[in-house]
């Protein structure tokens, strides 16, 4: 058996090489789960108190996999801001 060794930078620079490639296979475009700040960002909002009114209220599907790190479903913030879009006249 064969044993490679890579430094730090190297591992993890191969490891979202790999990760661009199933994503360009698979034709996804954009990540399942999303950041606090990528979140307020995608819905504008400048609060954080206000992106907590939004998991509160069941607005927008969230998922806590650790205690102080949350994340933002993608499709839910879409379908978010599609329901709350206005028609031009």
């Amino acid at each position: 058996m064969n044993v490679i060794c890579l430094e730090d930078e190297a591992f993890y620079s191969l490891v979202e090489e790999v990760v661009e490639r199933i994503k360009e296979k698979h034709k996804i475009s954009q990540d399942k789960w999303v950041s606090t700040e990528r979140a307020m960002e995608l819905l504008n909002i400048k609060s954080k108190t206000t992106l907590q009114n939004l998991r509160d209220t069941g607005a927008i599907v969230f998922t806590q996999p650790q205690k102080k790190i949350i994340l933002y479903d993608y499709d839910s913030i879409m379908e978010y801001l599609k329901q709350h879009s206005k028609n031009t006249f």
